[in-house]
């Protein structure tokens, strides 16, 4: 199965809805399918689960950035900065490996223990 996900202003993802291989023979075969399907002209973009398609599969409130030719999350905190390589989001500071759970602490840009 092909996934497709429609972009809407600003290329946010707005939808992803699967298609069949047997239709979605090239990208531009699924998305004409699509459109026709629904009687519109939107953008549709292919993505993949495996993410051997645009970087990242897509997800509703992604961007899709044409210049990476990849699919962006929203950036989870201020602090972060994109991997340019994977277009993943990436803490200023690496989480310690260990055996405890933890969260990022925008205010003071730590990881903070997280008791279970």
């Amino acid at each position: 199965m092909a996934h497709f996900a429609k972009l809407g202003v600003g290329n946010i993802v707005e939808q992803v809805i699967v298609v069949s291989n047997d239709i979605a023979i090239t990208e531009q075969a699924g998305s004409d399918f699509i459109n026709k399907l629904y009687n519109t002209r939107d953008v549709w973009k292919q993505t993949s689960y495996n993410n051997n398609i645009r970087k990242n599969f897509a997800g509703i409130g992604y961007q899709y950035d044409q210049t990476r030719d990849a699919f962006i999350s929203p950036k989870p905190f201020n602090s972060w900065i994109l991997n340019e390589d994977t277009c993943l989001w990436n803490a200023p500071v690496a989480m310690p490996i260990d055996d405890n759970k933890y969260s990022w602490n925008e205010s003071t840009l730590t990881w903070d223990i997280v008791e279970v």
